[in-house]
């Protein structure tokens, strides 16, 4: 998986108000694309100026002009982001869908996931759903 270095350096910035959140940091299938090639900065300079507001969603602004210059798949779950990303042709895959896509795959179980979405709520993260609820939900929306 290949993040931006604007999340890399959120995530870091958050690891004292979450330190699980130093896995992220430390793990190897995770890397840190450091770029800056003219293509890069033209795209993540677009979307700063659609989307940012001071610091805030420069994280989304760094993954979509990642997946968009890279041609990867966008991990984003802010709903203007996306249709920011949908506009310039941008694969986009939200949170839940990648883990049921894990799920699915044999990669992930339903009760790590779960967890994994309450940790996420616990986050002040938001998904469309309650603690608890992941289950029934990607059940119900034919996720899993």
């Amino acid at each position: 998986m290949l993040i931006p270095e604007v999340v890399r350096t959120e995530v870091s910035e958050a690891t004292h108000l979450y330190p699980f959140l130093t896995q992220i940091l430390d793990a190897d299938w995770i890397k840190t694309d450091r770029s800056d090639d003219v293509e890069l900065i033209v795209a993540h300079a677009r979307y700063t100026a659609r989307l940012a507001s001071g610091r805030k969603n420069l994280g989304e602004c760094g993954v979509l002009a990642l997946a968009e210059v890279r041609h990867q798949i966008a991990i984003i779950d802010d709903r203007v982001a996306r249709e920011a990303g949908e506009e310039y042709g941008v694969e986009i895959k939200g949170t839940l869908a990648l883990m049921c896509d894990g799920i699915r795959q044999g990669m992930l179980t339903v009760p790590l996931v779960s967890r994994i979405a309450d940790d996420l709520l616990a986050t002040e993260y938001r998904l469309p759903l309650r603690p608890g609820q992941f289950e029934s939900w990607a059940r119900d929306e034919g996720w899993i």
